[in-house]
């Protein structure tokens, strides 16, 4: 075993004198000697050396465990904070408590990567974690008076090396689990005079989002440096950050390590960051570095090499391997890197970021940074026939496929192209390739042959992840809670009605395993087609009907506002269904963004090219501003309606109060909103509506309430209540009884909710005219005309539902899966790879 010192009364990892404040957590500070006797009373209780398993949680209370373990050589197996999954893999295959197989020299297992199914850890001995903890202290020039903030999870090297350097020094940590783009995280700070704060290049794109530099610096005179690791940060950040802190006289450290080498391999002297942001620097006091020559590469680059005292003993896979001493003289670390003519060395890129695609060789590094663009990060997935590049943001995605063609010599059809919000993290805030591989494999199944046999979990989770953008979806998950709406709603529930049948009323909201676990053993006998849900049913037919009324082939009008309702009865099952106030107020705003951010563009577009619209129309005003007659500028009021509609109900959910009401009774507050819908229409216009009026919003908006009732009926006597108000309130309202029988009916087939059992082709058409309804509204109104002028009405209607399919194929569908947006949420996952 180690001959580092330890006794009751010192710690190997402990510098600190008596009464230097140690640990911050809340509003209490522990000080060296009270850790020191904390540690001691744990290490009674640990008792005989043995495999010790903990929680890494930024708590004194989890210090206190691991250094009480590492002081008598427990070897400390740590796991991520709330990562149940992998907790229960890794705990099965080492069984902590187990005192025998134990080499005397191990210490410290920390993961190398994010897939559950993976038991591989890196096996470290005390003496790579003081050694370490030695260097980093040594080129950050750490001081007793320095305090630390645990701005990264401690499960991960990068973080825990910010603990043990500052313990090791006498240093302060403050404990928190706020993140940077929290103000608390920052007030924290400023309270606790924090001194340097650590960051993976996920962190500088969060600070950017603070305004650290006019919003926080201002606060943290007590900072001396900031530190950059767990992934190449861009040069030109590296740049702006390296001038924006050394006008303050604060150092950026850029550096570089992986688990392997328990943390730092290398790091750059600040000095040297504004002219030199595309290198790593030089080794770490104590270690080495080299060049490794590799075949097929250039000259002077190859594998870099690294040599020190805090290199690991090994891997682990499996239980036994815990009793294996150090195997490793050198660590090949697996990236390409060479010496640049200041004598600093450059990592190029990943040894296994370089693929073939189609007989093309493609360096992913290479090619991720040449086509990003405007500082929107961009990830590449390569398969053997099709490169997938994800893209950060809406925008970023303009012009991206021909970028990436040129930079790899590849084809358009050969580049699939699919926007995030926010590309997915792990917990340690890296790239999580692994999410992205996961979804593209998924996507790729999806789009091969129908399954068969019966319908699995992953299944469902996979079309969820796929349809919904959610590479994180797990079969926990439920389409609700995946952020499903409306819009989605129609693919999801068609395709899963081909596999399930017949869909329970409560499927939104039921996890991928419950639905899996859910379908009958055997399907109905001799039953025929596939359950289509009656909301995509209404969808479909209400938006024909529109365009069948508008060619004037025949009168059937009261679609739009069969639509507002199923919109009503959509809104309540998915937006509204959502735990969370602020949850439920985001998912309103998102689908009002959908609806509004093509309407907008697309009228917007014709208004400045001459057509008849007028700049209210295109920023959905016209209702308040426009004619009291109808006109042409009438023609998207319902869109406006829901647009509006949809940020008004999400200000009310925003007041905490009204949030909570809602969600105590749903159908209470959905009756409300349906009085209060109904008293507008009454005091402004009675019962019949005239010119305009019925396509104003204060008039209109009675029939998304509506709805929402009859979502939310559960009881027979409810059912019943929402029927007879559906026949009062529609009655008269259009002086139009075939037009009102349109909307009682619609409103009808809503309430009894049972999914119409159509052939299958007759399933995919519905579900396509539904999925393309608000391209199918947006666009008819520019097709129709000339045929029907011509006596040509049922082409008219043909062309009108054709190019609103195919523009919502282009935009929606081509988006998903070729160069459209996808939500994705910037949560932490788990660790992918071993890069530190």
């Amino acid at each position: 075993m180690s001959t580092l010192p330890v006794t009751r009364h010192t710690h190997w990892l402990l510098g600190g004198a008596e009464d230097d404040p140690a640990l911050v957590d809340g509003d209490a500070t522990m000080t060296y000697g009270e850790l020191l006797r904390s540690v001691a009373a744990e290490r009674e209780r640990l008792g005989p050396r043995q495999l010790v398993a903990l929680e890494a949680r930024p708590t004194i209370d989890f210090v206190v465990s691991y250094l009480a373990a590492l002081a008598d050589g427990h070897p400390v197996l740590l796991l991520a904070e709330g990562d149940t999954a992998r907790h229960e893999h890794l705990l099965a295959e080492y069984r902590p408590g187990t005192t025998t197989g134990l080499h005397p020299d191990l210490a410290l297992m920390l993961s190398t990567s994010g897939s559950t199914g993976s038991p591989k850890l890196v096996r470290l001995s005390r003496e790579n974690i003081a050694s370490n903890a030695r260097a980093i202290a040594d080129y950050l020039d750490l001081r007793s008076t320095d305090v630390a903030i645990t701005s990264l999870p401690l499960h991960y090297c990068y973080g825990l090396s910010v603990l043990h350097s500052h313990l090791a020094v006498g240093a302060s940590v403050v404990l928190t689990g706020l993140a940077v783009v929290d103000e608390c995280f920052w007030d924290l700070a400023e309270r606790t005079a924090v001194t340097g704060v650590a960051g993976v290049p996920h962190t500088y794109a969060l600070l950017d989002a603070v305004d650290f530099g006019r919003a926080v610096l201002p606060r943290l005179p007590s900072l001396r440096y900031l530190t950059q690791a767990g992934g190449r940060m861009p040069p030109d950040r590296v740049r702006e950050y390296s001038g924006l802190l050394s006008d303050r006289g604060i150092d950026l450290f850029v550096m570089y390590g992986q688990t392997e080498a328990t943390a730092r391999m290398a790091y750059l002297p600040p000095e040297l960051a504004a002219d030199h942001p595309d290198t790593i620097g030089v080794p770490l006091p104590g270690g080495a570095l080299r060049i490794a020559p590799l075949p097929h590469t250039p000259r002077g680059t190859g594998e870099l090499v690294y040599t020190g005292p805090n290199v690991m003993m090994g891997y682990a896979e499996s239980r036994a391997d815990l009793a294996r001493g150090a195997e490793l003289a050198e660590l090949r670390t697996g990236d390409l890197a060479r010496v640049t003519d200041a004598g600093l060395f450059q990592v190029l890129g990943r040894l296994d970021r370089h693929a073939k695609v189609l007989g093309h060789r493609v360096d992913l590094d290479r090619v991720e940074a040449a086509v990003a663009s405007g500082g929107d990060a961009v990830r590449l997935v390569a398969r053997p026939e099709r490169l997938w590049v994800f893209v950060s943001g809406a925008r970023a995605r303009v012009g991206l496929r021909e970028r990436v063609c040129a930079a790899t010599g590849l084809r358009g059809a050969a580049v699939s192209v699919v926007a995030l919000d926010a590309l997915p993290v792990t917990a340690s805030g890296k790239p999580d390739d692994g999410a992205l591989r996961a979804h593209v494999e998924r996507e790729e199944s999806l789009r091969g042959s129908a399954p068969s046999g019966p319908v699995t979990a992953e299944e469902v989770r996979d079309l969820f992840a796929v349809v919904l953008g959610r590479p994180d979806a797990t079969v926990a998950d439920s389409f609700v809670g995946l952020g499903g709406d409306s819009l989605s709603y129609v693919e999801v529930s068609t395709r899963l009605g081909e596999r399930l049948g017949r869909l329970p009323p409560t499927w939104p909201t039921s996890a991928a395993a419950e639905l899996a676990s859910a379908r009958p053993a055997a399907p109905p006998r001799r039953r025929r087609g596939v359950a289509v849900d009656i909301s995509v049913v209404l969808r479909a037919v209400a938006i024909t009907l529109i365009v069948v009324t508008h060619a004037d082939l025949w009168q059937l009008q009261g679609g739009a506002h069969v639509l507002l309702a199923v919109a009503g009865f959509n809104l309540a099952r998915f937006q509204l269904a959502v735990p969370g106030r602020r949850e439920r107020v985001l998912g309103l705003l998102r689908t009002a963004r959908t609806i509004a951010v093509p309407v907008v563009a697309f009228v917007g577009v014709l208004a400045v090219a001459g057509h008849q619209y007028r700049w209210p129309t295109a920023l959905l005003l016209n209702g308040a501003l426009g004619s009291e007659r109808w006109d042409d500028q009438w023609q998207f009021w319902f869109l406006e309606t829901l647009v509006w509609c949809y940020l008004g109900l999400a200000a009310l959910l925003a007041v905490p109060l009204l949030a909570r009401a809602q969600r105590a009774g749903p159908f209470a507050a959905a009756l409300l909103a349906l009085g209060v819908g109904l008293g507008v229409r009454y005091w402004s216009i009675g019962v019949e509506a005239e010119r305009a009026e019925p396509y104003t919003m204060g008039v209109a908006a009675w029939c998304i309430a509506l709805g929402a009732c009859a979502a939310h009926a559960r009881t027979t006597r409810q059912r019943l209540l929402v029927a007879l108000l559906a026949v009062a309130a529609t009655a008269g309202f259009f002086g139009d009884p075939r037009r009102e029988a349109i909307v009682i009916g619609g409103v009808l087939l809503l309430l009894l909710g049972r999914p119409a059992v159509l052939p299958s082709w007759a399933a995919s058409t519905l579900g396509v005219l539904a999925s393309a309804s608000l391209w199918i509204y947006l666009t008819h109104w520019q097709v129709y005309p000339p045929l029907e002028d011509s006596g040509h009405q049922v082409l008219a209607i043909v062309a009108s539902l054709a190019v609103g399919v195919a523009a919502w194929a282009v935009v929606t569908v081509g988006g998903r899966r070729g160069m459209a947006v996808v939500r994705g949420r910037s949560v932490g996952r788990r660790a992918q790879g071993t890069g530190a």
